[in-house]
C-alpha cells in the first residue's frame, strides 16, 4: 500500500530498461516512484491520483512527451513537469522552458547526482506551488463567504458570517423562513435580504408588524375587506395578502397575533387561498412567507401565544440572529458606519470617535442591539460639534435612554407621585395632608408610567407592554392618542 503522505514521482518512457534504471537510482528518495511505458498509461495514473513530479521521455510513439505534458498541465497544474531528452531536441526544450510549458529537463545519458539534485529541487518547487494554490483557494473561499457588507447588514463577525450563509442558502427556495432574535437585531433586514436574493425578487416585499396593529384590525390588514364589512369600511381595501402576490410577505412579531386569527392564517399558508373580510369570494395568491419573533418560540407555544401547527408550518427554514454583544468587533464597525451616515444627514464632519468613546462603545452591553446603537450614534452626532465623538457624549446619550422618569415636584419641591414601588402605604397620610396644586390627573399618571416603561425597555414597546401586563396594541393606541391629541 502506497504512503499517501509521501511525494509521488512518475517516470514515463517507452524503454523498460530506462525505467528500471531510474527506479533503482531514485529508490533512496523519500518519495513514491511510479513508472509508465506510454503517455496514456501516465494519464491513467494521474487521473487516479495526481503526482508531484512527472519526468517524461520527449520522443515516444503515439503520444510524445510534449503532448503528454500539455494534458498534464490541464488536469494537474500543480504537477512539476520535466522531460528526458537527447542532444537533438535542446532548442525545442529551451523554448518549452521559456514559455512555461515545462520546468526543466534531464539530458540522456544523465548524471546520477545531477538527477537526484534536480528531482529534489522539483519536489521543493511542487511544495511551494501546492501551498500557493492552497492559499489562493483559501482566499477565494474567504472572499466568497466572508463578507463585511451583505444585503444591508454591516459586520464580518463569525456569528454574522453564519447568518449570511444561511440567508444565501435559503433565499432561492420557496420554503417559509422563520427568523428569531432579540428586538433590534435586524430581523426585517434579514427578511428583505432573503427576498432580494429569492426567485420572487421582482415581486413586492410587504412587511406587517403584528405587534403594532390592534387585534380587531389585524384580519383586515392581512386579508383586506370589502365596503361595508364593518363600521368604518367605506370602500374596498386590499390587504397584505393581495399586495404581496408574486412576492414575499413578512410577518414580524408573529407571536403577538391573536391566537384565533392564527388559525385563519394557517389555512391561508397551507392553501394560498383567503377571503377578504365581509366577502364570500375566495382569492388565491402566490406568496413566499417570512416570519419573525423576538420571543422564544417554544415558550410562546407553551403560553398559548403561538399555535404549534402554525409555527411548524412557518419554520421550514430557521435563521437565528445574534444579539449585538455577541458580534465581536462588529459593534465598532457599525458605530463608524452610523457615524458616517448620520454625519452626512446632519451636515457635519467628524473624524471618528475618541479612544474613550470607542472603549465605551465596545464594552457596553447594548440590550437594544443594533437599533439602540443606531439611535445612540444618531443622537451623539446631533449633540456633538466634533471633530471627535467623545466618551462624555456617548455616556450622556446612554444615560438619557436608561434613566428612570424624574419625579414631578410642586413649588414646595414635594413629590406629587411616590416612587413606583410595590408598597407605599407609609406615605399615604403624608400625601393626603400635603396635596399639591394642581393635582395631576390619572391620565397623566398613566402617561408617565407608560413612558417610563418604554424608556427603561430602550424603546422596545413589545417588551414594555409585557412588563406592564398589557398588550402591545394597547400601548400603540395610547401613543397614537397622545400624538393626535396632545395635552394642553
Amino acid at each position: 500500500m502506497q504512503n499517501l503522505n509521501k511525494s509521488r514521482i512518475l517516470f514515463v518512457d517507452d524503454e523498460p530498461e530506462i525505467l528500471r534504471s531510474l527506479e533503482r537510482i531514485t529508490k533512496k528518495l523519500d518519495a513514491v516512484i511510479l513508472t509508465a511505458s506510454s503517455g496514456q498509461d501516465a494519464l491513467d495514473i494521474i487521473n487516479e491520483c495526481p503526482v508531484d513530479v512527472i519526468v517524461s521521455d520527449f520522443n515516444m510513439p503515439s503520444m510524445d512527451g510534449n503532448q503528454l505534458l500539455e494534458q498534464v498541465a490541464k488536469i494537474s497544474p500543480e504537477t512539476v513537469r520535466m522531460v528526458l531528452t537527447g542532444h537533438g531536441d535542446m532548442e525545442m526544450i529551451v523554448n518549452l522552458i521559456n514559455n512555461g510549458h515545462i520546468w526543466g529537463f534531464l539530458q540522456k545519458p544523465w548524471d546520477n547526482f545531477d538527477l537526484i539534485i534536480k528531482l529534489k529541487q522539483a519536489l521543493q518547487l511542487q511544495q511551494v506551488l501546492a501551498e500557493r494554490t492552497l492559499m489562493r483557494r483559501t482566499i477565494d473561499q474567504y472572499q466568497k463567504y466572508h463578507k463585511s457588507n451583505f444585503e444591508g447588514f454591516i459586520g464580518d463577525s463569525v456569528a454574522m458570517q453564519f447568518v449570511y450563509s444561511c440567508i444565501e442558502q435559503s433565499a432561492p427556495s420557496n420554503a417559509s423562513v422563520f427568523i428569531t432574535g432579540p428586538s433590534g437585531a435586524g430581523k426585517e433586514v434579514a427578511a428583505q435580504a432573503i427576498h432580494r436574493l429569492s426567485k420572487k425578487k421582482n415581486g413586492p416585499f410587504i412587511a406587517l408588524n403584528c405587534a403594532a396593529i390592534p387585534s380587531e384590525l389585524m384580519e383586515s390588514e392581512i386579508f383586506g375587506h370589502i365596503k361595508g364589512a364593518f363600521s368604518g369600511a367605506v370602500s374596498n381595501r386590499d390587504g397584505a395578502a393581495s399586495l404581496a402576490n408574486g412576492g414575499s410577505l413578512f410577518l414580524d412579531e408573529i407571536g403577538e397575533m391573536d391566537i384565533g386569527l392564527q388559525a385563519k392564517l394557517l389555512r391561508f399558508i397551507q392553501t394560498g387561498c383567503f377571503q377578504k373580510v365581509g366577502s364570500g369570494k375566495e382569492e388565491k395568491v402566490d406568496i413566499r412567507f417570512i416570519s419573525a419573533t423576538n420571543r422564544e418560540p417554544q415558550i410562546a407555544i407553551a403560553e398559548n401565544k403561538l399555535r404549534e401547527d402554525l409555527f411548524y408550518r412557518l419554520n421550514v427554514i430557521s435563521i437565528d440572529l445574534p444579539p449585538l454583544n455577541e458580534r465581536d468587533n462588529d459593534i465598532l464597525t457599525l458605530a463608524e458606519h452610523f457615524l458616517s451616515h448620520f454625519s452626512e444627514i446632519e451636515g457635519k464632519v467628524f473624524a471618528g470617535f475618541s479612544s474613550g468613546a470607542e472603549a465605551l462603545i465596545k464594552s457596553y452591553s447594548w440590550p437594544g442591539n443594533v437599533r439602540q446603537l443606531q439611535n445612540i450614534i444618531h443622537s451623539s452626532t446631533v449633540m456633538s460639534e466634533g471633530p471627535l465623538i467623545s466618551e462624555k457624549i456617548i455616556a450622556q446619550q446612554l444615560g438619557k435612554q436608561s434613566k428612570q422618569a424624574e419625579p414631578v415636584f410642586n413649588s414646595q419641591k414635594e413629590s406629587v407621585i411616590p416612587s413606583i414601588t410595590p408598597n407605599n402605604q407609609n406615605n399615604k397620610a403624608h400625601q393626603v395632608n400635603h396635596l399639591p396644586s394642581p393635582i395631576i390627573t390619572l391620565a397623566e399618571v398613566e402617561k408617565q408610567t407608560i413612558e417610563q416603561a418604554i424608556d427603561l425597555c430602550q424603546d422596545n414597546i413589545v417588551k414594555a407592554a409585557s412588563e406592564l401586563g398589557v398588550s402591545p396594541s394597547t400601548l400603540y393606541r395610547k401613543i397614537q392618542q397622545w400624538q393626535t391629541s396632545p395635552a394642553e
